[in-house]
């Protein structure tokens, strides 16, 4: 496949820092460091500029705080120009890494999605006995930062754009060379991308048809369970051999007993919020109604925030389950 060049131009043109800006201000447009950058806007954005037409970009300046839902994990947020830098760079080489994808990747694409793979995965369970399922343990804190440039440099061939990569990458480490930050923009795209070796691989040598993967959650389909375990102990060492991952789980199971996938629990017929989401979801809703009741919330604010929450179980059987929790 035929390397990309020559992006660094496009980059860093100013209706792309433009734009970039604006994306990096959605939902923050009243935050103070956000305010700050857009009283001096132009004079950054030719700071980042240069700054990417040298090569020498800014970055690492990460503010962690941790997050316990639907699970304990550090965020890494990335300082506002950082944020306004992966925008620009995005901007331009989102088509490329979305060229790397196969159609079974869900997460985090234009037209994919957490719906859309929960209704792939419907159908497949409707359609095949038994199922795999896999989850890489703690996957970002486990990226190789090495295996990650040795695949961007088969994508792109700007010297200068690499070296940005690289930079990004560098900024952050779980362990030696190893692992990225859960919350940079950047980060979503190189996740995505590290796995997509392993798509092909499952897709073009293995020739497996009932497939769907959602960042490091997969899942894959048979009607003998016998050629499931056989593809389960190929992708492990797979995993482990190509991409030094780990599977944290892997079993094998009935579609009509359930899968348990991205919060949900797919039946061939339907699909059901999983317990924990359940949980999630009354927690929220009573945190928001105190909120609203307190002052802290306008009406509009609530709505902002409930009506996302309602969206997610209206996926699922859960009509009796919305009106019970109103209704308490």
């Amino acid at each position: 496949m035929k390397r990309i060049g020559f992006l660094i131009e496009e980059i860093t043109d100013l209706n792309n820092l433009y734009n970039a800006f604006y994306k990096a201000c959605k939902g923050k447009k009243n935050n103070l460091e956000v305010l700050h950058y857009k009283n001096n806007l132009y004079n950054n954005l030719k700071i980042l500029q240069n700054e990417i037409s040298t090569g020498e970009v800014n970055v690492g300046n990460y503010k962690y705080f941790t997050i316990y839902e639907p699970k304990k994990r550090l965020i890494c947020a990335a300082s506002f120009p950082e944020r306004v830098l992966h925008h620009a760079i995005m901007n331009v080489c989102h088509k490329y890494f979305e060229n790397q994808q196969i159609e079974e990747s869900y997460a985090t694409r234009v037209n994919k999605g957490t719906y859309k793979a929960i209704a792939k995965a419907k159908f497949y369970s409707k359609h095949n006995q038994f199922y795999l399922k896999l989850d890489i343990r703690k996957y970002f804190d486990s990226i190789s930062h090495t295996i990650l440039k040795q695949k961007l440099e088969t994508v792109f061939k700007d010297p200068m754009l690499l070296l940005i990569f690289d930079s990004i990458i560098n900024s952050y480490q779980k362990q030696n060379g190893i692992g990225l930050p859960i919350g940079n923009l950047t980060s979503q795209y190189f996740a995505n991308f590290y796995l997509s070796k392993l798509d092909r691989y499952i897709k073009k040598y293995l020739k497996i048809k009932p497939y769907v993967r959602y960042m490091d959650d997969m899942v894959v389909w048979d009607s003998n369970p016998k050629q499931l375990t056989k593809i389960c102990e190929i992708l492990e060492l797979y995993l482990n051999k190509e991409l030094n991952l780990n599977l944290k789980i892997k079993y094998i199971n009935t579609s009509k007993h359930g899968l348990n996938f991205l919060s949900y629990r797919i039946f061939s017929n339907r699909v059901e919020l999983q317990q924990k989401a359940k949980k999630r979801f009354i927690k929220k809703i009573k945190f928001y109604e105190a909120q609203l009741k307190n002052n802290l919330f306008s009406q509009l604010d609530y709505q902002q925030h409930v009506t996302p929450l309602i969206a997610f179980t209206k996926h699922a059987s859960s009509k009796g389950f919305r009106k019970k929790v109103f209704l308490t």
